[in-house]
Protein backbone atom coordinates (compact mmCIF):
# COMPACT_ATOMS: atom_id res chain seq x y z
CA UNK A 1 0.00 0.00 0.00
CA UNK A 2 2.94 2.07 0.27
CA UNK A 3 2.25 3.13 3.37
CA UNK A 4 4.42 4.03 6.45
CA UNK A 5 2.74 5.70 9.52
CA UNK A 6 0.96 4.34 12.76
CA UNK A 7 -2.77 3.50 12.35
CA UNK A 8 -5.46 6.23 13.58
CA UNK A 9 -8.62 5.38 14.50
CA UNK A 10 -11.30 7.60 13.65
CA UNK A 11 -15.18 8.33 13.29
CA UNK A 12 -17.06 10.11 10.46
CA UNK A 13 -20.89 9.88 9.80
CA UNK A 14 -21.16 7.66 12.31
CA UNK A 15 -18.36 5.23 10.71
CA UNK A 16 -15.67 4.03 12.64
CA UNK A 17 -12.53 3.66 10.38
CA UNK A 18 -8.91 2.85 10.76
CA UNK A 19 -6.61 5.78 8.97
CA UNK A 20 -3.01 5.10 8.07
CA UNK A 21 -1.17 7.95 6.53
CA UNK A 22 1.87 7.46 4.11
CA UNK A 23 3.07 7.94 0.89
CA UNK A 24 -0.11 6.84 -1.15
CA UNK A 25 -1.39 9.60 -4.31
CA UNK A 26 -5.13 9.34 -3.10
CA UNK A 27 -7.52 8.87 -0.44
CA UNK A 28 -8.47 5.10 -0.64
CA UNK A 29 -11.31 3.51 1.21
CA UNK A 30 -11.73 -0.35 1.81
CA UNK A 31 -14.19 -2.28 3.57
CA UNK A 32 -12.94 -5.25 4.73
CA UNK A 33 -13.95 -8.96 4.53
CA UNK A 34 -14.82 -8.55 8.75
CA UNK A 35 -17.05 -5.44 7.86
CA UNK A 36 -14.34 -2.69 9.52
CA UNK A 37 -13.26 0.31 7.08
CA UNK A 38 -9.70 1.42 6.54
CA UNK A 39 -8.26 4.58 4.64
CA UNK A 40 -5.07 4.75 3.31
CA UNK A 41 -4.28 8.69 2.45
CA UNK A 42 -1.08 11.05 1.87
CA UNK A 43 0.06 13.04 4.43
CA UNK A 44 -0.85 16.52 3.30
CA UNK A 45 -4.69 15.94 2.89
CA UNK A 46 -6.38 17.69 6.26
CA UNK A 47 -8.32 15.32 8.67
CA UNK A 48 -11.24 17.21 8.05
CA UNK A 49 -11.67 16.64 4.32
CA UNK A 50 -10.55 12.49 5.08
CA UNK A 51 -13.37 12.67 7.53
CA UNK A 52 -15.95 14.37 4.69
CA UNK A 53 -14.84 11.76 2.48
CA UNK A 54 -15.79 8.94 5.05
CA UNK A 55 -19.01 10.49 6.09
CA UNK A 56 -20.15 11.37 2.12
CA UNK A 57 -19.53 7.38 2.09
CA UNK A 58 -21.39 6.30 4.84
CA UNK A 59 -24.33 4.51 2.98
CA UNK A 60 -21.78 3.09 0.46
CA UNK A 61 -19.96 1.52 3.64
CA UNK A 62 -23.20 0.01 5.15
CA UNK A 63 -24.57 -1.76 2.04
CA UNK A 64 -20.50 -3.21 1.54
CA UNK A 65 -20.38 -4.02 5.27
CA UNK A 66 -23.70 -6.18 4.86
CA UNK A 67 -22.42 -7.86 1.61
CA UNK A 68 -18.96 -8.48 3.00
CA UNK A 69 -20.78 -10.11 6.42
CA UNK A 70 -23.36 -12.12 4.08
CA UNK A 71 -20.56 -13.72 2.57
CA UNK A 72 -18.62 -14.20 5.35
CA UNK A 73 -21.38 -16.48 7.05
CA UNK A 74 -22.06 -17.72 3.55
CA UNK A 75 -18.22 -19.06 3.46
CA UNK A 76 -18.96 -20.51 6.98
CA UNK A 77 -22.31 -22.23 6.17
CA UNK A 78 -21.61 -25.78 5.61
CA UNK A 79 -22.12 -26.76 2.09
CA UNK A 80 -25.38 -28.71 1.49
CA UNK A 81 -23.86 -31.06 -1.20
CA UNK A 82 -20.81 -33.40 -0.53
CA UNK A 83 -17.92 -33.72 -2.52
CA UNK A 84 -19.20 -37.07 -3.47
CA UNK A 85 -22.33 -35.33 -5.04
CA UNK A 86 -20.69 -32.29 -6.57
CA UNK A 87 -18.17 -34.55 -8.27
CA UNK A 88 -21.00 -36.60 -9.74
CA UNK A 89 -22.49 -33.66 -10.80
CA UNK A 90 -19.98 -32.10 -12.05
CA UNK A 91 -18.73 -35.11 -14.13
CA UNK A 92 -21.87 -35.19 -16.06
CA UNK A 93 -21.65 -31.94 -16.73
CA UNK A 94 -18.65 -31.76 -18.24
CA UNK A 95 -19.61 -34.83 -20.24
CA UNK A 96 -22.07 -33.17 -21.98
CA UNK A 97 -19.53 -29.91 -22.81
CA UNK A 98 -16.13 -32.36 -23.39
CA UNK A 99 -17.35 -33.50 -26.98
CA UNK A 100 -16.98 -29.63 -27.47
CA UNK A 101 -13.28 -29.13 -26.87
CA UNK A 102 -12.16 -32.77 -27.62
CA UNK A 103 -10.23 -32.18 -30.62
CA UNK A 104 -8.42 -29.18 -28.91
CA UNK A 105 -7.86 -31.82 -25.79
CA UNK A 106 -6.59 -34.50 -28.18
CA UNK A 107 -9.14 -37.07 -27.26
CA UNK A 108 -8.32 -36.89 -23.58
CA UNK A 109 -10.87 -35.81 -20.78
CA UNK A 110 -9.62 -33.41 -18.11
CA UNK A 111 -9.21 -34.30 -14.85
CA UNK A 112 -11.97 -32.85 -12.22
CA UNK A 113 -11.75 -31.89 -8.56
CA UNK A 114 -13.93 -30.58 -6.02
CA UNK A 115 -13.00 -28.45 -3.36
CA UNK A 116 -13.80 -25.66 -0.98
CA UNK A 117 -13.13 -21.86 -2.75
CA UNK A 118 -13.43 -18.78 -1.13
CA UNK A 119 -13.10 -16.32 -4.36
CA UNK A 120 -13.37 -18.34 -7.77
CA UNK A 121 -16.05 -21.01 -8.93
CA UNK A 122 -13.68 -23.04 -10.93
CA UNK A 123 -9.93 -23.42 -11.98
CA UNK A 124 -8.20 -24.62 -15.58
CA UNK A 125 -4.70 -25.81 -15.41
CA UNK A 126 -4.02 -26.81 -19.00
CA UNK A 127 -0.88 -27.67 -18.81
CA UNK A 128 -2.17 -30.52 -16.04
CA UNK A 129 -5.24 -31.06 -18.07
CA UNK A 130 -7.26 -30.58 -14.87
CA UNK A 131 -10.11 -28.50 -14.31
CA UNK A 132 -10.89 -27.96 -10.45
CA UNK A 133 -14.46 -26.72 -9.52
CA UNK A 134 -15.66 -25.11 -5.87
CA UNK A 135 -18.09 -27.37 -4.30
CA UNK A 136 -20.29 -24.05 -3.69
CA UNK A 137 -20.75 -24.31 -7.58
CA UNK A 138 -23.13 -27.59 -6.94
CA UNK A 139 -25.78 -25.46 -4.79
CA UNK A 140 -26.23 -23.31 -7.89
CA UNK A 141 -28.59 -23.39 -10.73
CA UNK A 142 -27.75 -25.64 -13.22
CA UNK A 143 -27.35 -23.45 -16.07
CA UNK A 144 -24.72 -21.84 -13.93
CA UNK A 145 -23.02 -24.68 -13.75
CA UNK A 146 -22.71 -25.66 -17.47
CA UNK A 147 -21.30 -21.79 -17.75
CA UNK A 148 -18.54 -22.46 -15.13
CA UNK A 149 -17.92 -25.81 -16.55
CA UNK A 150 -17.97 -24.71 -20.13
CA UNK A 151 -15.70 -21.48 -19.13
CA UNK A 152 -13.14 -23.88 -17.32
CA UNK A 153 -12.88 -25.96 -20.60
CA UNK A 154 -12.37 -22.48 -22.59
CA UNK A 155 -9.46 -22.31 -21.07
CA UNK A 156 -7.68 -25.20 -22.77
CA UNK A 157 -8.07 -23.09 -26.16
CA UNK A 158 -7.34 -19.34 -24.17
CA UNK A 159 -5.31 -19.45 -21.48
CA UNK A 160 -6.32 -15.65 -20.44
CA UNK A 161 -9.70 -13.58 -20.24
CA UNK A 162 -9.15 -11.65 -23.83
CA UNK A 163 -11.53 -10.54 -26.26
CA UNK A 164 -10.78 -14.10 -27.84
CA UNK A 165 -11.53 -15.75 -24.71
CA UNK A 166 -15.13 -14.29 -24.44
CA UNK A 167 -15.66 -15.23 -27.96
CA UNK A 168 -14.93 -18.57 -27.93
CA UNK A 169 -17.45 -19.03 -24.07
CA UNK A 170 -20.09 -17.26 -26.40
CA UNK A 171 -19.85 -19.39 -29.65
CA UNK A 172 -20.41 -22.33 -27.62
CA UNK A 173 -22.82 -20.29 -24.88
CA UNK A 174 -24.58 -17.37 -26.64
CA UNK A 175 -26.39 -16.85 -22.94
CA UNK A 176 -23.18 -17.03 -21.40
CA UNK A 177 -23.71 -13.71 -19.81
CA UNK A 178 -27.22 -14.34 -17.99
CA UNK A 179 -25.88 -17.78 -16.62
CA UNK A 180 -23.05 -16.04 -14.91
CA UNK A 181 -25.44 -13.36 -13.55
CA UNK A 182 -26.86 -17.14 -11.37
CA UNK A 183 -23.27 -16.94 -9.71
CA UNK A 184 -23.67 -13.54 -8.66
CA UNK A 185 -25.99 -14.41 -5.64
CA UNK A 186 -23.93 -14.99 -3.52
CA UNK A 187 -21.46 -12.55 -3.85
CA UNK A 188 -20.87 -10.36 -6.67
CA UNK A 189 -18.62 -11.59 -9.84
CA UNK A 190 -16.39 -14.67 -8.68
CA UNK A 191 -13.78 -15.40 -11.24
CA UNK A 192 -13.20 -18.06 -13.34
Amino acid sequence: MGTDSAVQRRVAGGVCYELTRGRVKNINLRVRPDGSVAVSAPRRVPLSQLDAFVAGRAAWIEQARVQALAAKEEDERPCAVSLEEALALFTQVSEEIYPLFERVLGGLRPVLKVRQMKTRWGVCVPAKRQITLNLRLAEKPRAAVEYVVLHEYAHFVRGDHSPAFWAEVERHMPDYKARRALLRARDGEAQG
